[in-house]
C-alpha cells in the first residue's frame, strides 16, 4: 500500500490522539484538523492545517458545519486508480486524504443521563462525522479509516514497521468497523429518538418506557461454540457487554458449550434471588437443589443433599466469593460449571486440580428486556423481578403459617419462580428438597416433586407458581405430610381449593403473582 500522505483528524474523544498524530508527523503526514482537535495538536507543538483553509469556508452555525464540503468529500472519496477521479481532484485542487481519524459526538453518553433536555439529545447527534467517517470506508482500499482510540497503538507499531503505509487487510478491517460504528451510533439515536412524542406542537421525553417501539438488538460474537444444543446444530455466543454470563470471565477448564451457558445462566439468576450465603445446583435449566444458609460451605451442603444424583454433572452458582473449604467440598462431586462472583487463591488453587472444570466470575447483570426468537420474529418482556412482599399475602385457611412455615414458604417462592412451569417446590426454611418441572398438569408436578424427594417430605411446605385449578393437587401434596401452601391464587375452584387445605389442616397463602416459565 503506498506512503499516508495526508491526514484529516477531528475527535470527540482525544484520548491518545497527540501520541498517534505524533507518528503520523514522523512520517511527514500532513495533518489537516478542526476545532478544538486542531487546537489540542498545536499545543502539543505538532504542525495543523486547519478545514477552513482546505474548503475555504470558515466553521458555521456553531460548529454544525466544518467538514461538509465537496473539498473535504472529493479529497475522500477519490478513488486513486481511476484517471478520471484524478483528473477532478487535480482540476478543482482537491487535496486526497489518505486517513480519516474520526469518533462521534458522545450521543450515547449524553443519552445515558437522567432528564437530559430534548435540545440537548439533538445537538449531540453528529452529522460531519458519520459522513466522513463512512466515506472513507467506502473507499477503503485508498483511505484509512479510523474510529477508535484502541486502535491506535496497532496502527503506529504497523506505520512504524512499514515506513508510514498500512496494509489492505488493515484498511479492510478499519473499515468494517467504521461502518459497525455508524451503525451503532444511528441505533442508539433511533432506539432513544424512539422515546421521544410530538405532543401538542412540542415534544414529550418518555425515557422509562419499558418496550421500545422497535427492538434493536446488537451483540458482537465473542465466542465460538463446538456446537449448540446438539452436536449437529452450529452455534455461538453472542455478548451485549452488559454484564451477566455472557460476560463471565472464564478462570479455567474445558471451553463452554451451550448448554453449560443456558444452565449457567439459569444458576445464577436463581442465585441472585438471595441475599444469605446461597447455592443452587441446576441440571437441564431446573434447579435439582438449592439452599440458602449462614455459609456458603453449609449452603453447598444443604443444596446438594436434596438430590445429589442429579447434582452428578449439573452446574453451580454461588452468590459469595467462593472460599477454600467451599472449594474443598465441592470438587468432590462431578460438576461442569461454577459461577461466582468471585474466588479466593485458595479456592482457585482447589479448583484448578480439577482441569477440565469450568470456573467462571460472574457479575450482575444490567437490566435488561427478556428477549426469546420464534419462528419469524421474536419474544420480548421485561424481566421478572418481583420479590415477594410477606404483607401483601393473604392468608386463606383458617390456619396461619407459623413462624418457620413463613420462611420456608419465602424461600419455595424465591426457588419456584426458576423451575420450568408447571412448576411446585417442595421446601423447608433455607433448603429446596425436591420439584416437580415442566409436566402437563399441576397434580402431575405435585406427583413427580414427590417421587423425586431424597429428603423426608413430611413437614415442608410446597410452591406454586400457578393457581392450583383443581383442589387435587394439594390433596397430593397432604398425602406427603407437608403443612402449607404459597400460590398465587385467581383459579374459578379457589374456593374449593380453600376448602380442601382447611379439611386437610394446612395453611394456605395467596401471593397474586404468577410465575410461568417457560
Amino acid at each position: 500500500m503506498p506512503r499516508i500522505k495526508r491526514a484529516l483528524l477531528s475527535v470527540t474523544d482525544k484520548t491518545g490522539l497527540t501520541e498517534f498524530a505524533r507518528v503520523l508527523a514522523s512520517f511527514e503526514v500532513e495533518l489537516i484538523s478542526t476545532g478544538g482537535t486542531a487546537k489540542l495538536l498545536r499545543e502539543a507543538g505538532l504542525a495543523v492545517r486547519d478545514v477552513a483553509e482546505v474548503t475555504g469556508f470558515p466553521e458555521m452555525l456553531d460548529g454544525r458545519v466544518k467538514t461538509i464540503h465537496p473539498r473535504v468529500a472529493g479529497g475522500v472519496l477519490a478513488i486513486r486508480d481511476n484517471a478520471e477521479h484524478m483528473q477532478a481532484l487535480a482540476e478543482h485542487g482537491i487535496p486526497a486524504i489518505d486517513m480519516v481519524v474520526v469518533n462521534l459526538y458522545a450521543f450515547e453518553k449524553v443519552a445515558a443521563k437522567p432528564n437530559v433536555p430534548v435540545h440537548e439529545l439533538i445537538e449531540n447527534i453528529d452529522i460531519g462525522g458519520p459522513t466522513m467517517i463512512r466515506a472513507a470506508a467506502k473507499n477503503f482500499q485508498d483511505v484509512a479509516v479510523v474510529t477508535s482510540a484502541d486502535d491506535y497503538s496497532a496502527l503506529s507499531d504497523e506505520l512504524k514497521a512499514s515506513g508510514g503505509s498500512l496494509s489492505a487487510d488493515t484498511h479492510w478491517r478499519l473499515a468494517k468497523a467504521a461502518f459497525a460504528r455508524t451503525a451503532a451510533y444511528d441505533r442508539a439515536i433511533t432506539t432513544r429518538l424512539d422515546r421521544i412524542v410530538s405532543e401538542n406542537g412540542g415534544l414529550e421525553d418518555h425515557p422509562e418506557e419499558p418496550l421500545p417501539a422497535r427492538l434493536d438488538v446488537l451483540a458482537p460474537r465473542t465466542l465460538p461454540l463446538r456446537y449448540g444444543e446438539n452436536p449437529h446444530q452450529q452455534a455461538a455466543l453472542y455478548a451485549t457487554g452488559a454484564g451477566g454470563v455472557a460476560s463471565g470471565k472464564q478462570h479455567q477448564g474445558k471451553e463452554l458449550s451451550y448448554n453449560n451457558l443456558v444452565d449457567l445462566d439459569a444458576a445464577w439468576q436463581l442465585i441472585l434471588e438471595f441475599s444469605d450465603p446461597a447455592c443452587a445446583i441446576v441440571k437441564h435449566t431446573n434447579p435439582c437443589g438449592c439452599a440458602e444458609q449462614n455459609s456458603l460451605v453449609e449452603a453447598y451442603h444443604r443444596a446438594l443433599e436434596a438430590d445429589p444424583i442429579s447434582a452428578f454433572g449439573g452446574v453451580l452458582a454461588f452468590n459469595r466469593e467462593m472460599d477454600e473449604e467451599t472449594a474443598v467440598e465441592v470438587v468432590k462431586l462431578f460438576t461442569e460449571a461454577i459461577a461466582a462472583p468471585g474466588y479466593s487463591e485458595g479456592a482457585l488453587r482447589v479448583l484448578g486440580a480439577k482441569k477440565n472444570l469450568r470456573v467462571l466470575t460472574v457479575t450482575p447483570p444490567a437490566a435488561e428486556l427478556v428477549v426469546k426468537s420464534i419462528s419469524g420474529g421474536f419474544l420480548a418482556q421485561t424481566a421478572d423481578t418481583h420479590k415477594l412482599d410477606r404483607a401483601s399475602c393473604q392468608v386463606k385457611t383458617q390456619r396461619t403459617p407459623t413462624d418457620e412455615e413463613w420462611r420456608a414458604l419465602e424461600f419455595g417462592w424465591k426457588v419456584v419462580k426458576h423451575v420450568k412451569s408447571n412448576a411446585i417446590v417442595y421446601a423447608r426454611a433455607g433448603q429446596s428438597i425436591s420439584a416437580g418441572a415442566g409436566q402437563m398438569s399441576r397434580v402431575d408436578s405435585v406427583k413427580f416433586g414427590a417421587s423425586k424427594a431424597v429428603l423426608p417430605l413430611q413437614g415442608c411446605v410446597v410452591a406454586s407458581d400457578a393457581f392450583f385449578p383443581f383442589p387435587d393437587g394439594v390433596e397430593e401434596a397432604a398425602k406427603h405430610g407437608i403443612t402449607a401452601v404459597i400460590q398465587p391464587g385467581g383459579s374459578v375452584k379457589d374456593n374449593d381449593v380453600i376448602a380442601a387445605a382447611d379439611r386437610l389442616g394446612l395453611a394456605m397463602v395467596f401471593t397474586g403473582i404468577r410465575h410461568f416459565r417457560h
